[in-house]
């Protein structure tokens, strides 16, 4: 059974991902609030609060097969201050890559890394973040590549998230894992555009990672909306500040959803925007195409997403419940949650979708591990690419 550490662990969405077929060594997590969900879920057996720069290696058990470590976004987000990788938040990746460095020394470095963060990693300081992260991985001697996946494929949820995914270079890479170049559905225009800004070793490192179609998606947003949710719905005055709130547009397919006849659900979020008049003024935006808008963490000025139902003739609205926000992340629902709305919701806002983890984990991460298995180490003289073959692949 493959083994994993988890960095950045929150709750365990990555875990819950990977499911039974894994064993976790190690999880760590900052914040206590985080830990204590992650207790309620998964025990305290391998869970270790504390400033990921406060770790060392005498606390990771054994040699996992796997890291992952979806570290945090705040810098690297369009929304961010763009402080990068230089800032407190996101520069946390530094310390979590020094234990894998330390792990190397110690001859037991992971055979897979998985980072995983927001696509505005791509064009953070312009690329040059994405260029530093892939330098390290090529540094400590793993192939990568990276590919971007929106959880909408997957959960009613717009998420698109960055995956890097980095195999020990000694290991044989089955041909079906790789591409001779990128396939626009997991490599768009602007991750090739920042695989063009690497250096010539990242370049050598780098493999174009396959994986197949996502499966049809099997529910929408209004599938995960609950009539009777565990919080409460907004007073008529309450929603009618909301209605007030919105540009024309808007409020035309409000219009539109309430001539439609039928049961209607719609995902709304307040945002600065300019008015006509060139000032910034605060507006809610509404979407019925039976998607959710992105979950965020409600701090820094990010609002909590609202839901709006509109039935027989009728507009109601409230804030979307815990439960619905961790059915939006792909949890089951006996996953315990936080019992304060906030600490639930910022949870879910902050946490890795489920399912994508788990196609990442089948399609790709449980294949490579598989050959590592069978094929057994192979030394770094025997394999399995040479380089003028994997010149091809890049």
């Amino acid at each position: 059974m493959p083994s994993f550490y988890e960095f950045f662990a929150g709750g365990g969405m990555a875990r819950t991902g990977l499911g039974e077929e894994w064993t976790c060594l190690f999880a760590n997590d900052f914040e206590p609030k985080k830990g204590a969900s992650y207790v309620a879920n998964w025990g305290t057996a391998h869970l270790t609060i504390n400033d990921v720069a406060k770790l060392t290696t005498k606390q990771l058990p054994g040699r996992a097969d796997l890291a992952w470590a979806s570290f945090p976004c705040q810098d690297l987000s369009l929304a961010g201050d763009g402080a990068g990788l230089k800032g407190e938040r996101s520069g946390t990746f530094w310390p979590f890559w020094s234990l894998m460095q330390n792990l190397r020394k110690e001859r037991r470095p992971p055979k897979l890394v998985v980072l995983e963060n927001v696509s505005g990693a791509l064009s953070s300081h312009r690329g040059e973040d994405f260029a530093a992260i892939c330098a390290a991985l090529a540094r400590e001697d793993y192939r990568f590549g990276a590919v971007l996946i929106d959880a909408v494929h997957f959960v009613p949820q717009s998420r698109p998230r960055l995956f890097i995914v980095g195999i020990q270079k000694h290991f044989r890479i089955p041909p079906e894992l790789c591409l001779f170049s990128h396939d626009l559905l997991w490599h768009p225009s602007h991750l090739i555009a920042a695989h063009r800004k690497l250096s010539q070793q990242s370049m050598e490192a780098w493999v174009w990672w396959r994986l197949p179609n996502p499966p049809a998606r099997r529910s929408v947003l209004s599938d995960l909306i609950d009539d009777e949710p565990e919080n409460s719905w907004h007073t008529p005055e309450q929603t009618r500040k909301l209605l007030s709130l919105m540009a024309p547009i808007h409020l035309r397919k409000v219009e539109e959803a309430m001539q439609a006849g039928v049961r209607k659900v719609g995902g709304i979020y307040k945002r600065m925007r300019e008015n006509e008049d060139g000032q910034r003024v605060q507006r809610a935006e509404v979407r019925f195409d039976d998607i959710s808008g992105c979950l965020r963490t409600p701090v820094g000025g990010s609002s909590r997403q609202t839901i709006m139902l509109i039935e027989n003739g009728r507009i109601r609205t409230r804030l979307l419940a815990p439960r619905e926000a961790a059915r939006l992340m792909g949890l089951p629902e006996t996953y315990v949650l936080p019992d304060k709305y906030n600490e639930a919701y910022h949870l879910a806002g902050d946490g890795v979708v489920v399912p994508v983890v788990r196609f990442l984990s089948v399609n790709l991460l449980a294949p490579l591990l598989a050959m590592t298995a069978s094929e057994n180490e192979i030394a770094e003289s025997g394999q399995w690419f040479h380089d003028e073959q994997f010149a091809l692949l890049r």
